[in-house]
């Protein structure tokens, strides 16, 4: 496992690390035995990061984390996520009482003193425009809840705007084969500025894992059936907004492009790592094997400059007309 800088935490987190909503819920079921077993396994593979949400589970994620603390004796570093338990979810919700609160509940969850970092969850386009609520996060860092503070966002519009706040190190975003947007300018704005880039949806909900069919089914309470037109939440968090069939059309063709002996989910976590602005990208596993499989993605040689123009080629062809302009 390789490790890169977070921005300006201070932390050096492991390329490919753990991301936590399939072990929380809205994946279908999952037992905790077996995310314990999987979270055990992301620490033997060298994973030291692990990204998790107060929504995930309604604190369940959290808390499995918690016990992989009490369990293990290894030093790690978790982030978790802030905002959307508020209903409505709207911008005059993010008040110092209720972040307060929630930050106070994930440290319950997480057992610990102080949060090492806490980001907005998706918040709306609006909070990244008042600086009062930016304010907050800065005294909970100085107040010792928080040790550092970022955002998770939807578009690339709100990544631009967030960075101009000094207090904010990093930003989750969506960026994978299917989803380009953020090489075009936010990556060396984030550079510029020192901001960690955490990568998530690195897979697009399995598409790019492989491991789909046309026929596959996907449970009642599994986001990837509940929300392919966006009914739940943003549509761009299943599939990366691309409708099913096209991802698997295109998918088919990535098939061709991959070398022997490595996987299509393998490749696709190699490829997000071609580029250096990039912390580290946050897969979810839900198994063991899943978790070492990804693990071993930072192993890989790089792409070929072959390679990295049949992906761009494609995502051209077929992808952008659909997410491009949205996202």
């Amino acid at each position: 496992m390789k490790y890169r800088p977070l921005g300006r935490t201070g932390f050096n987190v492991s390329e490919i690390s753990f991301g936590a909503w399939a072990i929380g819920g809205s994946w279908g079921r999952q037992s905790d035995e077996e995310s314990m077993a999987t979270l055990h396994r992301a620490l033997d593979a060298g994973i030291n990061f692990f990204d998790t949400a107060d929504v995930y589970g309604d604190g369940r994620s959290e808390r499995l984390i918690a016990q992989l603390r009490r369990e293990r004796s290894e030093k790690f570093h978790v982030a978790t996520k802030a905002g959307r338990r508020l209903n409505p979810h709207v911008a005059d919700g993010f008040t110092e009482k209720n972040l307060t609160e929630f930050i106070e509940r994930s440290l319950r969850n997480l057992g610990a003193e102080s949060l090492d970092l806490v980001q907005l969850h998706c918040p709306p386009v609006e909070i990244y425009y008042r600086p009062e609520v930016f304010a907050i996060l800065d005294k909970l860092v100085a107040a010792g809840k928080i040790r550092h503070y970022g955002v998770s966002v939807e578009k690339v519009e709100e990544a631009l705007k967030a960075i101009e706040y000094p207090g904010v190190e990093s930003v989750q975003i969506i960026f994978n084969m299917f989803r380009h947007r953020p090489v075009e300018l936010f990556f060396q704005e984030a550079q510029k500025r020192h901001v960690g880039i955490i990568v998530r949806v690195p897979l697009a909900s399995g598409l790019l894992s492989g491991k789909l069919k046309r026929e596959t089914h996907f449970e009642a309470d599994d986001h990837r059936q509940f929300n392919q037109q966006g009914q739940a939440f943003d549509r761009g968090e299943t599939f990366s907004g691309v409708d099913y069939e096209t991802g698997l059309d295109v998918v088919d063709e990535l098939r061709g492009l991959v070398p022997s002996g490595v996987t299509l989910a393998q490749w696709a976590l190699r490829w997000i790592l071609m580029f250096d602005a990039v912390s580290c990208t946050i897969p979810g596993a839900r198994r063991p094997q899943q978790v070492e499989e990804n693990a071993h993605a930072s192993d890989l040689p790089p792409l070929s400059e072959t390679e990295m123009k049949m992906v761009r080629k494609l995502y051209d062809e077929r992808i952008r007309s659909l997410v491009h302009h949205r996202w």
